[in-house]
């Protein structure tokens, strides 16, 4: 297993320049996606779960990913947020061309410039609240004092102040999604992927979710990126990219979805949840 030192230095900014993608406006491309595709070889076949894909993100945009199991979002999803390499096409963060970076730069990025929020929460069991979201602060190099408090403030801000001290055990799924939010928050990424963040909720605690999500992206300028199956989450999206066989079916504005309780209209065909 390596060791927190050998974590904390792959974290680090490495030797050479890394522009830093949080100096890019919002309202304008933070995200860039050009001819990508990723091809998997089984045998004699090539089987695509991306197909040519071309894509831009905005500053402080709240973005949708739809489609089906097996569309290729998630793969599209692990793309942007430098977890995958395409096998060929550029992605761009701001000035940064991931496909050109070394798995050294590439942790730099994760760690520096993108939070992460999963569908199973992935919290650590025998830590507490504070402890899990001050994990990947410490991983940059800051002391354990720093850390837990700008854990604590990250907690605050998603309305667990008063949960410090508890395990996930201890917390329901609504909190413990809460902490993992406040986990991708605390080293001030420029984004935010959310994986099916609300698929293991309740409506009710699904919709807090979603606004905080929302709240981040309008007050703070971060972006958001979810994968979801989620009607939901629609109705706070700017925009909403539907994927499916690994090419992107459409992209539209929340402006041109007609989204009902239970139902959503998309060019005047009517899909339920």
């Amino acid at each position: 297993m390596a060791s927190m030192d050998n974590v904390q230095e792959s974290q680090r900014e490495p030797s050479g320049d890394v522009p830093s993608p949080s100096e890019v406006v919002r309202g304008a491309r933070l995200v860039l996606v050009r001819n990508v595709s990723k091809i998997y070889s089984l045998k004699s076949e090539e089987v695509y779960a991306l197909r040519d894909v071309d894509l831009e993100i905005h500053r402080g945009e709240y973005l949708s990913i739809m489609g089906p199991s097996g569309s290729g979002k998630s793969t599209l999803f692990n793309i942007i947020g430098a977890l995958d390499r395409p096998s060929r096409g550029e992605v761009r963060i701001g000035p940064l061309d991931l496909t050109q970076l070394s798995s050294r730069q590439l942790a730099y990025v994760r760690s520096n410039y993108i939070g992460y929020v999963f569908q199973a929460y992935n919290l650590i069991p025998s830590l507490t609240a504070l402890k899990n979201v001050a994990l990947p602060r410490l991983f940059t190099g800051a002391s354990v004092q720093e850390a837990d408090e700008a854990a604590r403030q990250m907690l605050e801000q998603v309305g667990l102040g008063h949960r410090l001290t508890h395990r996930p055990g201890e917390l329901s799924g609504g909190q413990q999604q809460r902490v993992a939010i406040a986990r991708a928050l605390v080293n001030d990424p420029t984004i935010i992927l959310a994986d099916e963040p609300t698929a293991n909720l309740d409506l009710s605690t699904g919709a807090e979710v979603i606004s905080i999500l929302k709240r981040l992206s309008v007050e703070q300028g971060v972006t958001i990126i979810t994968a979801t199956h989620d009607h939901k989450m629609l109705a706070n999206s700017d925009r909403v990219l539907w994927i499916s066989g690994g090419q992107v079916e459409r992209m539209q504005s929340r402006a041109e979805l007609q989204i009902q309780e239970g139902q959503i209209s998309v060019g005047g065909a009517e899909v339920r949840e």
